[in-house]
């Protein structure tokens, strides 16, 4: 018998050309005085004023310094903007570095602490901040339907998630008009990032019936029109397709929580400089075939891959791996820098939580087996 609890809170709103709906949402909600966290890219276009032009006075300010990957004191300098302007409300405008911020510093404007005591677990989380819209302007990381900010203390050296019920988005505004002029290379990235979130969550311990559908779902749209909006990154079918995929990945690992190729993308990330979406992928295809023939999963993983289209989960796993090579992305340790020398380090590094979410148990030694098989 299932047993499993499932939970969406935001709204999404989703089409071509939406963002033009953001004034009438901000009027419909009653938020009167906003500030616009926006990535670099979208001032530099122009995007940003324009959006804050058309809000009719409700949006009052811009905040833009966010790094990839951002740190605690971005968002701690986005947090004293939303307080110095005494903002009631934000709009993140961006892919999920800038959603990761927005959504930490709408709660830490709210408070004299910095973000850093909360992401080193001194100080809990315990009450809402002020509401946020999240408007992606990439296709990957889902944040807009997330609990969850990914942020980085460079004092300490510490990659960590912070996650609570109080940092899902108040609505998602999702229009794919904004990821055309997305680079190559980003939505390369970002469409593996959404891949990973999709098998993660399938085969993640935490699976239920609900988030495999969405798992499912979402995987299927990468694996059909990723390579159609990294060659033609103006079609405008592919483009809604994959911010389709993403908002639906996100309705699966935001309950399931992501698994060992996460884990592993945050030292690649931190200590070796690999795009998240990139470090994600690096190892995505190992653990798909290791989880695809060994443990729990096994059977379940290679069914899935069947009705994808695959002959069987290494087929699967193959496409992963040509896919990558198409879109040239690092397929080996090596290419990103990585020397046999690291193994231990990086291994040591890898055991993020979301380590223990996947169904085959990864050990140390494991672990540097499978490394060594990328090297």
């Amino acid at each position: 018998m299932e047993n499993f609890f499932y939970r969406q809170p935001v709204p999404i709103d989703f089409g071509f050309g939406k963002i033009s709906r953001l004034p009438e949402i901000l009027e419909q909600m009653n938020l009167t005085r906003g500030l616009l966290i926006s990535a670099p890219s979208m001032v530099r276009r122009g995007i940003a004023q324009n959006i804050i032009t058309q809000s009719r006075g409700r949006l009052i300010g811009i905040f833009s310094e966010i790094q990839p990957n951002p740190t605690v004191l971005n968002t701690d300098a986005c947090a004293a903007k939303l307080r110095a302007l005494h903002c009631t409300f934000a709009v993140a405008l961006g892919g999920g570095s800038v959603m990761d911020c927005a959504k930490a510093a709408c709660f830490i404007a709210g408070t004299t602490f910095s973000s850093a005591d909360y992401l080193s677990g001194e100080r809990k989380i315990d009450h809402a901040g002020i509401p946020l819209l999240a408007v992606p302007t990439t296709s990957g990381t889902a944040s807009e339907v997330t609990a969850a900010s990914v942020l980085t203390d460079t004092k300490r050296g510490i990659k960590a998630l912070l996650s609570s019920d109080f940092f899902y988005p108040a609505y998602a505004l999702v229009d794919p008009e904004l990821t055309l002029t997305c680079p190559p290379q980003v939505t390369a990235a970002s469409g593996f990032d959404v891949l990973a979130h999709s098998l993660e969550a399938y085969y993640g311990k935490k699976h239920q019936p609900l988030t495999d559908l969405a798992a499912e779902r979402a995987a299927l749209l990468v694996f059909n029109y990723l390579r159609t909006v990294y060659y033609e990154p103006d079609n405008a079918e592919a483009r809604a397709k994959m911010s389709e995929a993403s908002v639906t990945a996100g309705m699966a690992f935001g309950m399931t929580q992501t698994a060992a190729a996460h884990a592993c993308s945050y030292p690649l990330t931190q200590d070796f400089g690999i795009p998240h979406g990139e470090a994600c992928a690096l190892t995505l295809s190992a653990f798909w075939r290791l989880n695809s023939s060994e443990g729990p999963e096994a059977e379940r993983l290679q069914a899935f891959s069947r009705r994808l289209g695959f002959k069987d989960s290494d087929a699967l796993a193959d496409r992963i791996d040509q896919m990558k090579k198409e879109m040239r992305m690092h397929t080996r340790l090596e290419e990103a820098g990585i020397h046999l020398a690291d193994l231990d380090e990086l291994v040591d590094h890898s055991f993020a939580p979301n380590m223990k979410n996947n169904p085959v148990t990864i050990t140390k030694t494991l672990l540097k087996r499978i490394y060594q098989s990328l090297a």
